[in-house]
């Protein structure tokens, strides 16, 4: 994969598009690095990644409101008095 390199751009010199994601700080330089993108990462429309892993629990009922079902993992087994619950 061939790829650009630019060292020591001053910030002034970018496009528009590319200042307004960096820090405007005058006399800032940049190291510019530009590549080709691989041809066949075409993402699946309603995926946000290819990982398998990822949203493997998003059908558990259990497990609809979160902050609810984390908090009732975290909850202690025992009450204060030492007896359980």
């Amino acid at each position: 994969m061939n790829a650009i390199v630019i060292e020591h751009v001053k910030i002034t010199e970018l496009p528009e598009a590319w200042r307004t994601k960096l820090a405007q700080v005058p006399g800032t330089t940049v190291t510019v690095r530009i590549e080709a993108e691989a041809q066949g990462a075409v993402q699946t429309e309603g995926f946000l990644t290819e990982d398998s892993l990822f949203g493997m629990w998003r059908d558990r009922e259990d497990m609809a409101d979160v902050a609810n079902y984390i908090r009732s993992i975290r909850t202690s087994r025992f009450n204060n008095d030492g007896t359980q619950r």
